[in-house]
């Protein structure tokens, strides 16, 4: 079988059978009065992975922290933690620490009695604390910050202070509420990376919450992908956005065109499908699509080809349309064409060069096209 997108690295628990999981949520479901955040839910995290939790604000997934950390019980259900049921734990004696988006440095305390503030309370011997706090600011490269304050420090610093904070004690799990989102959107790309390299070295199972795609995308192994309490797709990155389960996840996860239809004709795993916009599309990925059934054919937009000629090739998966608008993005360009049925279809184009060589400008006709293993057929 051949491999979906990059792979950030060979490791990948969940596809061996003989695998344990290291945290296990088995139909768990919290209501608050009449409103229910996370309904039957039922997820597994493996030891070491670096696991995400997406969606929008109220699908569920902070309250799913709050209860591995211990801060809310599940009113059904269980969540067992190397094996271990968590019910009835109280959160201090949970192997796990949790980092706020807020970070919750003390404001009075300098870098390092933050960081060995939890080690003091756990009744650590002096000298181990000496090593342990020099260890965690080498770790996250603050040494010449050891004496500042927090409010002598910028976003990115204070961060790296609660991050070192939270694993000074060496938790088993830890877990990280938007840990990110105070950051500016550079500073934010930089610290995505010095986070996957922290939790390599340090060895630790990494659990974080975000409603950031791309944040989500870059750092994790896995993805969960939730709403209204419940798992819409758990798989890695390039599953995710090249393979989606559902028209909900496709839409979610990136940029993405769908082409409502009826299947037409099977064959070899392959769907001829008659879209709503009268274009005739050939999808190698069927799926569990069946003939006369209604489907939608989801594309991403650098999947598609723009040009002011029609491709010689045939007409199946070739429309012609208007440029309805133009965004220049430095690294690329993306088209919106508007076909004759007034669906308006995104399509991305690399710019590799300084010149273009098919120039195309608002309100040209032009045509777009793709390949038959492009995109993916969905049922639901």
């Amino acid at each position: 079988m051949k491999s979906l997108g990059s792979i950030r690295r060979s490791f990948a628990p969940w596809s061996d059978p003989a695998a344990k999981p290291y945290i296990s949520f088995e139909n768990v479901t919290k209501r608050f009065g009449d409103f229910t955040a996370v309904n039957n839910l039922s997820l597994t995290v493996y030891e070491r992975e670096f696991f995400a939790l997406l969606g929008a604000s109220g699908c569920g997934k902070s309250t799913l922290l709050r209860m591995l950390a211990g801060f809310d019980d599940p009113t059904a259900g269980r969540i067992l933690l190397d094996g271990q049921d968590l019910r009835g734990i109280p959160p201090y004696r949970r192997p796990v620490n949790m980092m706020f988006q807020s970070y919750a440095l003390f404001p009075h305390m300098t870098v390092e009695a933050n960081i060995a503030f939890g080690l003091k309370q756990e009744g650590m011997p002096k000298g181990e604390i000496a090593t342990r706090v020099a260890e965690m600011l080498r770790l996250v490269k603050l040494e010449q910050f050891a004496k500042r304050k927090p409010h002598q420090l910028s976003g990115g610093q204070r961060q790296r202070v609660a991050l070192a904070r939270s694993v000074a004690k060496r938790p088993k799990v830890l877990l990280l509420d938007e840990p990110l989102g105070a950051l500016d959107k550079k500073l934010r790309e930089e610290t995505q990376f010095e986070l996957m390299d922290l939790q390599q070295n340090l060895g630790l199972t990494f659990i974080v919450v975000t409603h950031d795609q791309e944040e989500a995308m870059t750092m994790a192994d896995r993805i969960a992908i939730l709403d209204k309490g419940e798992v819409m797709q758990v798989a890695t990155p390039a599953e995710v956005y090249e393979a989606p389960s559902s028209r909900f996840v496709a839409g979610f996860v990136g940029n993405v065109n769908m082409f409502e239809g009826t299947v037409t004709d099977l064959s070899g795993g392959a769907a001829s499908i008659r879209s709503a916009a009268g274009l005739d599309i050939m999808a190698h990925n069927a799926g569990a699509a069946s003939a006369g059934n209604p489907v939608a054919f989801a594309i991403r937009p650098e999947k598609i080809k723009v040009s002011s000629r029609k491709p010689a090739a045939s007409d199946i998966n070739v429309a012609e349309g208007e440029i309805y608008d133009i965004a220049y993005l430095g690294d690329m360009t993306v088209y919106h064409v508007k076909l004759a049925d007034g669906q308006v279809v995104k399509a991305s184009s690399l710019n590799a060069s300084r010149v273009t060589e098919d120039p195309l400008s608002w309100n040209d006709r032009a045509w777009i096209s793709f390949s038959p293993d492009a995109g993916v057929v969905l049922t639901r």
